[in-house]
Formats: structure tokens, sequence, C-alpha cells
């Protein structure tokens, strides 16, 4: 055999271990997930709240209890996470959002969430009107540029 095969083999062989390693530990993260949901639908609960402000900011600077902050892993702590400040009864809170419904939650609006801890998992009603435009998709700083020169330049549009 010639040190070129070799070299194959000991590639292929490292990569067919990487493969394994990682399909066991997604499913390890797999079944860990699942039981994490599980358990985030056993304490939900729907709570009616005025949202006050949302943003999304770093675990250390959330006003989250020192408790929560001490159980994320160190890692977690400087990602910025989707924080909600909203007045439940007399109280005003921090509690994080989904990161799916982020988006949608409208801001100095009285909404009706489902909440399980500090997680809102999603909004279900509002009162009053709702401002805030639903299913748009954020435009990249490329594309809104190309828009603006194409409105200057008069191309694309209809005559």
């Amino acid at each position: 055999m010639s040190t070129g095969t070799i070299v194959l083999i000991v590639i292929l062989v490292i990569l067919l271990a990487a493969i394994v390693v990682l399909y066991f530990l997604g499913k390890k993260a797999q079944k860990k997930q699942a039981e994490q949901q599980a358990q985030i639908e056993a304490y939900k609960q729907n709570v009616s709240m005025l949202i006050i402000d949302k943003k999304r900011m770093k675990l250390t600077e959330s006003g989250l209890p020192q408790a929560v902050i001490d159980q994320t892993p160190k890692l977690m702590r400087r990602s910025k996470l989707p924080i909600v400040k909203a007045k439940v009864g007399p109280q005003i809170v921090s509690l994080v959002a989904d990161e799916k419904i982020f988006d949608d939650i409208p801001v100095k609006r009285e909404v009706k969430a489902v909440v399980s801890g500090i997680y809102i998992t999603s909004v279900k009603g509002m009162h009053g009107k709702n401002n805030t435009p639903q299913n748009t998709t954020k435009k990249s700083k490329f594309k809104q540029l190309l828009e603006k020169a194409q409105a200057k330049a008069g191309v694309g549009q209809v005559k």
C-alpha cells in the first residue's frame, strides 16, 4: 500500500468515528429537548399581561432573578436572549420569550399569553388594534441599499 491510500483510510476512519459520535450526541440532545418540552407543557398557564418593553439582551443585563442566572451555563450568559418586560397584575416582571413568537409580541398592548415559569411560549389574544405587521421578514442592508438605488434610478417601476 502506498502512503496516499493509508492516509485516505485513516481520514475515512476518523470521519466515520465523528459521524457516529455526532449521531449519539444528537439522539441524547433530542431526548433532553423532549423532556424539557414536556416539562414546559406541564407548567404552562394562561396569563393576561401588559407588555411594556421587549429587547434582545444578555442574560446578565436582563433583570431576571439571580437564581436563574446562576443556573444557566457560563457560555449562555453572554448570548442575547429575547427578554420581555411585562406588567402581570400589580408586578412588573422580566420574562424570556420564545424565539419564534418574539417578533409577534406587540409593545404597549395587553395580551393573553401562555407562560411556563418565566418563559412565554405563545401569545393568544390581544386587546385593541394590533399595529405590528404580521409575517414580515427583515431585509438585509444590501437589499435595502439595492431598493433605494432602484427607486432613485426609476428601475423596476411601472410607468
